[in-house]
């Protein structure tokens, strides 16, 4: 009997908004940039003026694609820059949500900050912090700083602003790996997330200007 798991890989061109997707604190419009065609999403004006941790920084801001994913393989090609009036700390915060579950109760993220890459020669420790891990609601970024002084949840990465970046992330059950241009950056054995179904979510945080296009959804 063969019980290897059957897998399906659903591919999104981002030339325009996929069927079923919605919107969540975010406004989505098909742009030429940079030589293709993409989605460009960046923060609602009622979301950005609104409070940190509440209305913005690692909360549901992202298009979200209707999907029953748990375990698989997700990737997108993202291009991401500092929007106009962007705060100081703002880093072009971009990436993929994953195990989004109804009424977004909760689901896991990774994303970058390119303003944080190596191309940029960033100072101090923001240059282990171009790649970020979280889980929604209760494992945002800052406490997984605090309670892993290793870092472990985030890493550096040779990447910059204004440049398409391929992003992929592998998800089995509590593990994640997650590359930035076919480099593996994040090796997690010990994810924070429910190990939930759900649908993906193209994300962006504040003062992020970003652009999704090439979005490949491989479940099993």
């Amino acid at each position: 009997m063969n019980d290897r798991k059957l897998q399906v890989t659903v591919f999104h061109a981002l030339d325009g908004l996929p069927a079923g997707a919605s919107m969540n604190s975010v406004t989505a419009e098909s742009v030429n940039v940079a030589g293709r065609r993409a989605l460009r999403v960046g923060l609602t004006e009622a979301a950005a003026s609104g409070v940190p941790g509440v209305d913005y920084v690692d909360q549901p801001t992202f298009v979200l694609i209707p999907a029953d994913f748990r375990n698989g393989i997700v990737e997108v090609d993202l291009l991401s820059r500092l929007a106009d009036g962007a705060p100081d700390y703002a880093r072009a915060f971009a990436g993929l949500a994953y195990r989004i579950t109804e009424n977004l109760e909760s689901f896991e993220a990774v994303y970058v900050r390119p303003l944080n890459g190596a191309k940029v020669n960033p100072p101090g420790p923001r240059a282990q912090r171009a790649v970020q891990y979280f889980a929604y609601p209760e494992w945002n970024f800052e406490r997984l700083r605090e309670d892993y002084p290793d870092g472990r949840y985030e890493a550096g990465a040779r990447i910059g602003p204004d440049e398409w970046i391929r992003l992929r992330i592998e998800v089995q059950d509590g593990r994640l790996r997650a590359s930035v241009d076919g480099i593996q950056v994040l090796d997690l054995a010990e994810t924070k997330g429910p190990e939930a179904r759900g649908g993906i979510g193209l994300f962006v945080d504040i003062g992020t200007e970003a652009f999704f296009s090439n979005l490949s959804i491989t479940a099993g």
